[in-house]
């Protein structure tokens, strides 16, 4: 029998021209609505399987999806960033023609404009669309392999104070106020780019990122120094809302073309806008900030990851090199 009930709900089987066997509830009490169910059902397997007309899945299709049931999500906003990004090459693509050799393509085209990890988080997200598009809608029949960079997580990339401020007369207004205000408080990019009003105490020198905007999902207390502030008083009366805003709404990418050509008559090379941070902590490290303090200040869940500026500043060795000591005999 092609319906038959379990307890009070009528279930649905058949077998496809495949030779797959499908049983599935029609999640109704009511048998002319499970028999409606089980013949629309059946016609579809027919239609896709014997008439080869599976529906025209396209990626847009999958991100709206895709957003529909990760609303609760902590990082959407980078998911949606990261959307409008690959946008480029596969808006109005259907998902069964994404292959291997376009998702090498994008991951070539963000590691040349950023950096490997960014291209392999970018590459990362997309598979899991097409996975879930594959495993959990059945919109597609497999995912095609994508490939990963590999990324050299020792990297630590800063600059002086004297390349730093060739850089900041090289950028335009509005990215050369980011750059200080990174500088002076070593947040991350989209923890800047972000920073509202809101979250902003002028009065006691401080800002705050909450846990979902933190990488880590933990808060982060700032410290504003003299440097921050300044550069928070010239933002003030732009906008309502956001502190770093571009003709009048927030700024999402730093990654451009100014940025990049500003690095280049900088005179500098292999730097990128994380590596900003890495000089904020190079500095303190330098400084004689101790490596606690500088964890705490960085948000870093790990002691490793501040570790890794420890070459930079000996002075905390200082006391105990001079242990060992020894004078000459004359």
């Amino acid at each position: 029998m092609s319906i038959y009930k379990r307890g009070d709900v009528w279930w649905v089987r058949f077998t496809t021209p495949d030779g797959s066997r499908v049983r599935k509830s029609a999640g109704t009490t009511n048998k002319r609505a499970a028999q409606e169910f089980h013949d629309r059902l059946k016609q579809q397997a027919w239609r896709t399987g014997a008439l080869e007309e599976r529906p025209r899945y396209t990626w847009e299709m999958a991100v709206v999806q895709w957003l529909k049931e990760k609303s609760h999500k902590a990082s959407l906003e980078k998911d949606k960033e990261i959307f409008r990004w690959v946008d480029r090459y596969l808006g109005g693509k259907r998902l069964d023609h994404i292959d291997r050799v376009l998702l090498f393509e994008i991951l070539e085209a963000k590691a040349a404009e950023a950096s490997p990890s960014t291209a392999n988080r970018h590459m990362s997200l997309v598979r899991a669309v097409l996975r879930r598009a594959c495993e959990v809608w059945e919109w597609i029949d497999r995912v095609p392999k994508a490939p990963m960079l590999s990324v050299d997580s020792r990297r630590t990339r800063w600059i002086s104070r004297q390349e730093a401020a060739k850089l900041l007369a090289e950028l335009p207004d509005h990215l050369a106020a980011m750059m200080r205000f990174t500088l002076a408080t070593g947040l991350r990019q989209r923890n800047v780019s972000r920073l509202s009003w809101a979250d902003v105490d002028m009065e006691r020198a401080c800002a705050w990122v909450h846990p979902d905007q933190s990488k880590t999902g933990n808060a982060i207390a700032v410290p504003l120094n003299a440097n921050a502030m300044a550069v928070l008083q010239s933002q003030q009366g732009f906008h309502p809302e956001y502190v770093f805003t571009y003709q009048g709404r927030p700024v999402t990418q730093v990654n451009t073309k100014a940025w990049r050509k500003a690095v280049a008559r900088a005179g500098l090379t292999d730097f990128r806008w994380h590596d900003l941070r890495h000089t904020w902590a190079s500095w303190h490290a330098q400084a004689g900030t101790p490596f606690n303090v500088l964890q705490e200040m960085g948000g870093w869940k790990s002691s490793e990851m501040v570790r890794r500026y420890a070459h930079l500043s000996s002075a905390h060795l200082l006391d105990y090199a001079a242990r060992v000591h020894w004078q000459e005999s004359a």
